[in-house]
């Protein structure tokens, strides 16, 4: 007998038995406001045309999606264990936690890691270490400004990456930005656009424009020169970096959907409220690398000298080639470059992007420095990694293989109390940091999480210049690739220096110093004639 036609036969000899008994005992009809809401849903089930498994398993088939709903839960809390939580595993969770809340962070009994698994990194340390970093007073600082720069900006070595009101709630924006003044970090506004949350606590602002040109916007989404200056004169903004490309999604543009567009985000941006809001996918105030470097120099002066920069996941190498062929060409360079991970982050983005669109982050850096390098501009640029930053050891990493700083959006969410249930795409994020919704957001205490946001920024410092002393270093620029080992295989150890070799300084300005592996991307181009 089919399910369905069991579960007519069962509901009839429930109603009937139901029925006898209550000709001898009236009060057994009470229990028809038990059955028959079940029965009901069981004949609609039946009819219905959307869910095959209700339709053949009435009322059972309703259990399958109770399950599936709580399952990310079920796995997070129960199954997997401290090394398998993605995309980050419940020991960084942890840590961050505790670092966040001032509790001791050690471990002990030893690594749970398996250090003769491939890709285990590990850093050298020397017998001959420094003192303890947490003896120093100050932390170091990085100066961000070129040769055109009029107001340089002196940056922390990690700064909170970029997430824009919208995608965070007010609560959330408020947090991160009031831990940023407490610590001396500076703050990326995302591609929304500076909300009046960015600006009430007074932390430092590195705003960002994307494609879609959000806070300097007219109607139709061109670039509008006047309320660029506004926003960038304000004191509060300290560095201006344009986006190009996220790892979330490189070439797809931020998604805003309709559900967290509310007035409000509707007014910050420009743009009309309620409904979903996709960036292009591509700027169009420049069309090519020589009027990039010119819309550079545009927001420079419009800014009276401010550092500018851009960010971007690296695709097509070439392209990236042709910016620095531009900035050569031109004579105008960017203070400072941002690269992203094709790691993703916090941004909503379609799987097909997420996984499998984008250079990864160590690789992505990697080639930005060489080339750099090759071209002989790296002295002028700062180079800022963001991808998974969260622990000191990431840092460490990061700096070793070119980068100047880092940025770290999904830490610093986990510092004011997400707790990755992935729902940030939903609008129904459980601990209002990635919500519009007011009652989930009223969860959020800004006094509480914005000294945990300080608490992780100096706790990961700290680990960072624990590991620098402990290598044996003065600083953390004497950090190099060479420092970093990675298991390839059970019995093949190299260090990154070996893996990646380093470019000679103007290798790429001439044709005969030009590196076998680069030559493959390379196209003959007017700084060469």
């Amino acid at each position: 007998m089919k399910v369905r036609e069991l579960f007519i036969v069962i509901s009839v000899i429930v109603i009937a038995i139901i029925a006898g008994t209550a000709f001898f005992w009236p009060p057994i009809l009470w229990t028809l406001l038990l059955f028959v809401p079940l029965i009901l849903m069981g004949v609609y089930d039946i009819f219905q045309k959307k869910h095959t498994i209700r339709r053949n398993f009435p009322l059972i088939g309703r259990f399958r999606y109770m399950l599936e709903s709580v399952r990310p839960e079920i796995m997070q809390y129960f199954v997997e264990t401290d090394t398998e939580g993605r995309p980050l595993n419940r020991i960084l969770r942890s840590l961050i936690y505790r670092r966040a809340k001032k509790q001791n962070d050690t471990e002990p009994f030893g690594t749970q890691m398996d250090l003769y698994h491939s890709g285990y990194e590990w850093m050298e340390h020397s017998m001959y270490a420094k003192h303890n970093p947490k003896e120093i007073g100050e932390f170091p600082r990085l100066i961000i400004g070129g040769k055109d720069c009029l107001q340089p900006y002196s940056s922390s070595l990690l700064n909170i990456s970029a997430m824009s009101f919208g995608s965070l709630s007010r609560n959330a924006i408020l947090a991160l930005n009031q831990g940023a003044k407490m610590g001396n970090f500076a703050h990326n506004t995302g591609e929304g656009g500076i909300s009046d949350y960015h600006l009430e606590p007074g932390g430092d602002l590195i705003w960002q424009i994307g494609t879609g040109y959000f806070g300097c916007r007219n109607d139709d989404g061109t670039f509008n020169e006047e309320t660029f200056r506004e926003n960038a004169l304000r004191p509060q903004v300290k560095m201006i970096e344009i986006k190009l490309s996220q790892g979330a999604k490189p070439g797809h543009g931020g998604i805003l959907p309709a559900a967290k567009n509310t007035e409000e985000i509707a007014r910050i941006r420009h743009i009309q409220p309620h409904v979903a809001v996709h960036s292009p996918p591509a700027h169009s105030a420049f069309a090519d690398p020589i009027q990039f470097m010119h819309f550079i120099k545009k927001l420079r002066d419009l800014s009276d000298g401010k550092p500018i920069g851009f960010k971007l996941c690296i695709g097509r190498k070439q392209e990236f080639m042709d910016f620095c062929e531009a900035m050569v060409y031109t004579g105008i360079t960017p203070d400072f470059i941002t690269v992203d991970g094709g790691e993703g982050g916090t941004g909503a983005a379609p799987v097909e992007f997420s996984n499998s669109m984008g250079m990864p982050l160590r690789e992505g850096l990697v080639f930005v420095h060489d080339t750099l390098v090759g071209f002989a501009l790296r002295k002028e640029i700062k180079v800022i990694v963001a991808g998974k930053i969260i622990t000191g050891f990431s840092m460490a990493r990061a700096i070793a293989l070119g980068a100047d700083g880092c940025n770290s959006a999904r830490a610093m969410m986990l510092s004011i109390g997400c707790i990755q249930a992935l729902k940030c795409n939903t609008n129904t994020c459980p601990v209002g940091v990635a919500t519009q919704n007011k009652s989930l957001e009223k969860g959020l205490v800004v006094a509480d999480k914005a000294p945990r946001v300080r608490n992780y920024h100096e706790a990961t410092i700290h680990s960072f210049l624990e590991l620098v002393a402990a290598a044996g270093l003065d600083g953390p620029y004497e950090l190099s690739r060479e420092h970093i080992s990675k298991r390839i295989g059970m019995y093949n150890v190299r260090t990154y220096d070996e893996i990646y070799p380093y470019m000679e300084e103007g290798s790429l300005l001439k044709i005969d110093t030009i590196p076998e592996h680069y030559k493959r991307y390379y196209k003959l181009t007017r700084i060469m004639k």
